[in-house]
């Protein structure tokens, strides 16, 4: 098992992409967005390898969604904010999409986990996250609402998106990043290392996942103060 940074924070000199980079985050943290970068590995809330922590909560479609009734399956927790950039940058690509799409195909139960808190960004009623839902066209499972933070914060959730892998045993297997590219480039998608993919095609062949905590990158939870 192996935690990884982002692949540009490794090496000793950041290269040109890099400052480029770094310039437009600078530019989405003067337009009021606040971003993550390098907040550790695991979140301190959760451990590779342990029992997921257990939850009960509510979806978007009024179904009552508790992890201990998934036992059997593989489950992904995706914490998502509509409007944020890292985010926008998987859902305009569909990359985010076809994820959700082909392992659902496979049985993997993918939650799409909005924690934004009332009156903050990205914060959804019901009615407006199964409106995104279609809008985006995504396939997620079901869509959970954690205006309060809880499940969030059980989680350690600290992005969007922020992302974690629990097998069919209720272990966790995977936290961190969606990828090794920090980003909201849409053409890096092509050569960035899916950590996500990567952990999921590892569970489903009965492997071990190698890199199973990364560095979560993205927009901060706008949790409720």
């Amino acid at each position: 098992m192996q935690h990884h940074a982002p692949r540009s924070y490794r090496g000793a000199a950041p290269d040109r992409s890099w400052k480029i980079g770094m310039a437009a985050l600078g530019a989405l943290a003067l337009a009021g967005w606040i971003f993550v970068l390098g907040i550790g590995a695991a979140p301190a809330a959760v451990t590779i390898g342990q029992k997921a922590p257990a939850f009960t909560a509510r979806a978007a479609d009024g179904a009552a969604v508790s992890l201990k009734d998934l036992s059997g399956k593989v489950v992904v927790l995706e914490w998502f904010n509509k409007g944020c950039p890292f985010v926008r940058k998987h859902y305009d690509s569909g990359n985010m999409q076809a994820l959700q799409k082909e392992y659902g195909a496979k049985g993997v139960v993918w939650l799409t986990v909005v924690s934004s808190a009332e009156g903050q960004q990205g914060y959804e009623t019901p009615k407006e996250a199964l409106e995104t839902v279609k809008a985006e066209k995504a396939a997620p499972a079901h869509v959970l609402l954690d205006p309060e933070g809880a499940l969030g914060k059980l989680y350690g959730a600290k992005s969007t998106p922020h992302m974690f892998v629990i097998d069919a045993d209720g272990n966790l297997d995977y936290a961190g990043a969606i990828d090794d590219t920090p980003s909201t480039d849409v053409a890096d998608i092509k050569t960035a290392d899916n950590y996500v993919r990567e952990a999921l095609d590892a569970i489903l062949a009965g492997k071990p996942v190698t890199v199973a905590s990364t560095t979560a990158y993205g927009c901060s939870v706008k949790y409720k103060n």
